[in-house]
């Protein structure tokens, strides 16, 4: 790639001939500054879908004004809506609890099983 010289170690990690999870770990306690990074990308991934959503809900609900919805599409936007609900209440619930994990059920109301 132009302009791009030789990638760090840690941004190499996880590559094909990458250094093994062990010297990774070694990476970001020796580095705190790696960690703060990757700290920096995971809060990013958090909100950042967070805020676009409702941002995306802020420019397309006041657009259905004077839409007509069969009664079949006004159900499935509500069960759409339900997966939202239980993602959202998934993630709170592990930011205030820690944790992290995902169980059976909420991995079947987010494939869109019921």
């Amino acid at each position: 790639m132009a302009g791009s010289g030789p990638r760090p170690p840690w941004a190499r990690a996880g590559a094909p001939g990458s250094p093994p999870n062990e010297t990774r770990e070694r990476i970001r306690e020796r580095t705190p500054a790696v960690r703060a990074i990757e700290h920096t990308i995971e809060y990013l991934d958090l909100g950042g879908p967070c805020h676009g959503f409702v941002a995306t809900l802020g420019r397309l609900v006041p657009q259905l004004r004077g839409q007509a919805f069969t009664e079949d599409e006004r159900e499935t936007v509500r069960r759409q809506i339900s997966r939202v609900r239980a993602a959202a209440d998934w993630l709170e619930g592990a930011l205030d609890n820690g944790e992290f994990t995902l169980d059976e059920q909420l991995v079947q109301l987010l494939k869109g099983e019921e």
